[in-house]
């Protein structure tokens, strides 16, 4: 497991519905990306357990224009009352997969 700390800033993506989305921060998509070669479970997607305020909540990053973004999760969003614009402190963890998993290599 590998843990960062990092600040960023919340965009939104529109689709068929918005999506919520922390970019990582240029100075740990190094990282994330050798961790990847470990923790990751297919299409280059990495399993994380993140906090935002008092929010916390597993999801995973996906790789985006050579960087990656970390989705947030409505729950995760009304419990920190954040949304597009604002600026947050994030703490991640990159979760090894589960031992007998699918997912796991």
């Amino acid at each position: 497991m590998i843990e960062f700390a990092f600040e960023t800033t919340i965009i939104e993506w529109r689709g068929p519905a918005p999506f919520y989305f922390a970019p990582i921060p240029e100075e740990h998509v190094e990282a994330v990306r050798r961790a990847a070669k470990i923790a990751s479970y297919g299409w280059g997607v990495v399993p994380v357990e993140a906090t935002i305020g008092s929010a916390v909540f597993t999801t995973s990053l996906f790789p985006r224009d050579g960087g990656y973004l970390l989705p947030i999760k409505a729950a995760a969003r009304n419990k920190a009352k954040v949304t597009v614009g604002d600026d947050i402190a994030v703490k991640m963890t990159i979760q090894a997969p589960v031992p007998g998993s699918r997912f796991e290599r």
